[in-house]
């Protein structure tokens, strides 16, 4: 994953059209008390699966930032993309809204915030406990650059991953990629079994 760089919030709306309670036009006294509560927009919209780790919600991978609920009964739900151009977006846009208007929100906006980006810091305890369970090793802690001068590292950079289908520190890598740009492949060296491995940003 290339960290997403700059910006500040893009916004599109994504107006849900339901039916029967959306056909009145809605105002602070008529909006139900249910659908102006952001604990249970937010926990609706914490349910929608990542498309490229679909074992993930997007709440456990960090992508889903806010979600807030004005007081007409619109939703505002806010989005982190892994990297600026990442192609699975638009499907987290739209499976954001889907999931909220089918459970009766009648407007929802979908906003992409790129700053702060995003980092593998985000992805939640228990994202990291599923990932592992997948035989996907979870990453590391995330790089923090000191101020300053970017000095020019020539060597690899070595690092230590846990296999995590037996548990072994006796791993390498065997491609800097896997199916994903956020994913290398590594092997055990120990239950001789490959894995996938999340690399850290």
């Amino acid at each position: 994953m290339v960290t997403a760089s700059s910006a500040s919030i893009a916004s599109t709306a994504l107006t849900a059209s339901t039916a029967s309670a959306a056909s009145t036009e809605s105002t602070p006294s008529t909006v139900s008390a249910a659908f102006t509560d952001a604990g249970r927009a937010r926990q609706i919209a914490s349910t929608v699966p990542d498309p490229e780790l679909p074992m993930l919600t997007l709440a456990d991978l960090g992508v889903l930032r806010d979600v807030e609920v004005g007081a007409d009964g619109t939703v505002v739900a806010t989005l982190t993309p892994t990297y600026s151009g990442c192609p699975a977006m638009a499907e987290m846009r739209a499976a954001v809204a889907a999931r909220l208007s089918d459970a009766g929100y009648a407007r929802v906006e979908i906003r992409t915030l790129l700053d702060p980006p995003w980092t593998t810091d985000w992805i939640s305890p228990e994202g990291r406990r599923k990932l592992a369970e997948h035989g996907i090793a979870p990453p590391g802690p995330a790089p923090r650059p000191a101020p300053g001068p970017v000095p020019l590292v020539l060597s690899p950079t070595r690092r230590e991953v846990a296999c995590p289908l037996c548990g072994s520190a006796d791993t390498e890598e065997t491609s800097r990629f896997g199916a994903t740009s956020c994913k290398a492949l590594w092997r055990c060296r120990a239950c001789r079994e490959p894995f996938e491995y999340v690399k850290e940003i």
